[in-house]
């Protein structure tokens, strides 16, 4: 109790109605009970609380439909549309990549290289790290192309074309096939000194991210235009063009691998896991060529068309046993590792594309046709007057001349036009039968027929049933105008007589080493026997006097110390530019040792247009050089017999 307020003492009074809620009852003395007046103005109202039960309800509801539709979504992805959601993930994710296969070599009998793979990088790029979004820039694709165009040696515009493409979408062009280590080098230098500016600036950017690269393959030359005929090349897709390389694309491309990987941001990610196929190597080829002949021929036949201004020229040397080709040369050739510089005619190989006329070389079918036919011998006397008149045409020889008598060895030897149709007259009671025979023996030397090279472009040349022979026809056709042969045919032929009849077909390929390191040999070449051994012997006797005897018009192929046996050809040209006959073909075939062959050179040279076009005079010199270095190549020994010395003429 305060000291402030005074004690006051409670007189009971009396009791009152009790408060409502205190549990008394109001007794005398109780204050009265105030009663609620009406509210002070100002004073705040009441507020009264709903109830939260419904708000609650419609939460629950609302947050049930949300989970509903979340539950029914990923039931959707997770097992109704797994696979596609999952197929479209990996397609995004993962990147697939060819592995190239390493084409094979093409080699020489001797397993030096002649065509050859080095390391070498696609340049690629992914388009979608060249945008705007990307870079932050608006020109990445023009200043990524101005800086790859003289790396790359490429047109600028077209790099843009290929960084922006219309699919937006792409991921992979290839701007540049099979560069050099070199290339890639200046490349990756260019981006590592790029990314290195953009760490230290934030406003550069590297805009050869993009930029990556394809181990692959380059095909390499090592020898250039050596046997450029023969080999052929590859095109920019790295599958062969022309030549071995096309005809025996399959064998030597090998098989391609594959490797799919996840990546990104154009980057490997090595814990995601990678499928691989790996590439199965080509087959390597062994050819049956000799580099070192092959080189010999090719400088000498380049050499005398260029003195002669020629056109074209081909040499072909060939194993007379064997049918194997030794070399295959072509002038002017062209260079496979620089075909932007090669003259689209250059291109191929004209000793088995081109088809000629033969000429005088073809004779030696026609001695053939008579001598198996036992028509005549080589001593038989034949009287060649100046001109001789058939059907509707006078024919000559190459020279004005008295009448010759001519053994028909000597009519061979001096290569006379009208000695040859008076001799095969005599194939026949009539001159149709006669055209019969000759034909026939044509066709079994392998003329109008494919060589079995299978080489691509290959000619058959053209013979025609002897039904349709033209009046000229009947009596040019055996001096070798009126149909048309390529080179290898020609060779063939001479190589038939050489190996006692029998003609094997000329080969390419010795065979193949495949992937597991083990060599499997070509194909044994068909054989077939065309005229006796004795004929074949005396022809190889007869055509040694077209060189040894001074009446003979292959003079210049004699060889000191070897029998040498060769026919000479001079005949008129039909330009392909105008289906009309315009300057010649000039040719020299023959085989050596004569008496046991083992060589067969036949050259020839088309339109020459400076000095002598005869064949025996420009010929005649290309097939000594390249005779004389086979032999020494092969080490063939000269065989120390005499010569037969048949009679070139007699005296009437």
């Amino acid at each position: 109790m305060s000291d402030r307020e005074p004690l006051r003492r409670r007189v009971p009074g009396p009791a009152g109605p009790a408060r409502p809620g205190t549990g008394q009852r109001p007794g005398p003395g109780a204050r009265p009970v105030r009663r609620p007046g009406p509210p002070r103005p100002g004073a705040p109202k009441a507020i009264r609380l709903g109830s939260p039960r419904p708000r609650l309800r419609l939460i629950g509801v609302a947050l049930t439909l949300v989970l509903l539709a979340f539950v029914v979504r990923l039931f959707q992805v997770q097992a109704v549309d797994a696979g596609t959601y999952a197929a479209k993930a990996e397609q995004n994710r993962y990147v697939g990549q060819v592995l190239a296969a390493e084409r094979g070599e093409i080699t020489d009998r001797s397993g030096v290289a002649l065509a050859t793979s080095e390391d070498a990088y696609d340049i690629t790029a992914d388009p979608t790290m060249f945008t705007p979004d990307e870079l932050g820039i608006a020109d990445g694709p023009e200043q990524a192309a101005a800086l790859l165009a003289p790396i790359l040696g490429q047109d600028q515009d077209e790099l843009v074309e290929k960084l922006r493409p219309e699919n937006k979408a792409l991921r992979y062009v290839k701007l540049a096939s099979r560069q050099t280590p070199q290339v890639w080098k200046q490349i990756k230098d260019l981006k590592s000194a790029l990314a290195k500016k953009a760490e230290n600036d934030e406003s550069a950017a590297n805009v050869l991210a993009g930029v990556l690269s394809v181990p692959t393959s380059k095909r390499v030359y090592p020898n250039n235009e050596l046997a450029a005929g023969i080999l052929g090349w590859v095109n920019a897709e790295g599958r062969g063009g022309g030549g071995i390389e096309l005809q025996l694309d399959k064998r030597l491309a090998g098989k391609d691998g594959k490797i799919r990987y996840a990546q990104s941001g154009g980057r490997l990610v090595p814990t995601a896991g990678s499928a691989e196929t790996p590439a199965v190597p080509g087959s390597d080829i062994e050819l049956t060529i000799d580099r070192d002949i092959q080189w010999a021929a090719q400088n000498a036949i380049s050499r005398q068309v260029k003195e002669s201004a020629a056109d074209r020229g081909y040499v072909i040397v060939q194993d007379t046993r064997t049918g194997e080709v030794l070399a295959m040369a072509n002038a002017p050739g062209f260079d496979p590792n620089n075909l932007s510089e090669a003259a689209p005619e250059t291109l191929g190989n004209a000793a088995v594309q081109d088809a000629f006329e033969p000429g005088s070389t073809a004779k030696v079918l026609s001695m053939a046709a008579v001598l198996e036919e036992n028509a005549a011998t080589p001593t038989t006397h034949v009287v060649v007057p100046n001109r001789l008149h058939r059907g509707d045409r006078l024919f000559k020889d190459d020279v004005d001349h008295p009448t010759w008598y001519l053994t028909l060895n000597g009519v061979l030897a001096k290569s006379s036009n009208i000695g040859t149709i008076l001799a095969t007259g005599q194939l026949g009671k009539t001159q149709a039968q006669a055209n019969k025979v000759l034909y026939d023996y044509l066709r079994k030397f392998g003329f109008g027929s494919h060589t079995g090279l299978g080489f691509p472009g290959e000619t058959k040349g053209i013979l025609a049933p002897p039904d349709t022979w033209s009046t000229s026809q009947q009596y040019t056709i055996p001096f070798g105008q009126g149909v048309s042969i390529n080179a290898m045919q020609a060779a063939s032929v001479y190589s038939t007589i050489a190996n006692g009849g029998v003609r094997i077909e000329p080969t390419l390929v010795r065979g193949s080493t495949g992937p597991d390191g083990r060599f499997t040999p070509a194909p044994e070449p068909e054989k077939t026997r065309v005229v006796s051994e004795k004929t074949a012997k005396t022809l190889a006797r007869m055509l040694e006097s077209v060189v040894d005897d001074e009446e003979g018009t292959g003079t210049k192929a004699r060889i000191p110390g070897y029998r040498v046996a060769g026919k000479t050809g001079t005949a008129n040209r039909v330009d392909p530019a105008t289906g009309k006959y315009h300057g010649y073909t000039s040719s020299f075939a023959g085989f050596a040792p004569a008496d046991k062959p083992r060589v067969t050179v036949y050259c020839v040279i088309q339109n020459a247009t400076e000095g002598s076009y005869f064949g025996g005079q420009i010929c005649g010199p290309v097939y000594k050089q390249v005779m004389e270095f086979a032999l020494k190549t092969l080490q063939v020994p000269p065989t120390g017999a005499e010569p037969a010395n048949l009679p070139v003429t007699f005296k009437p």
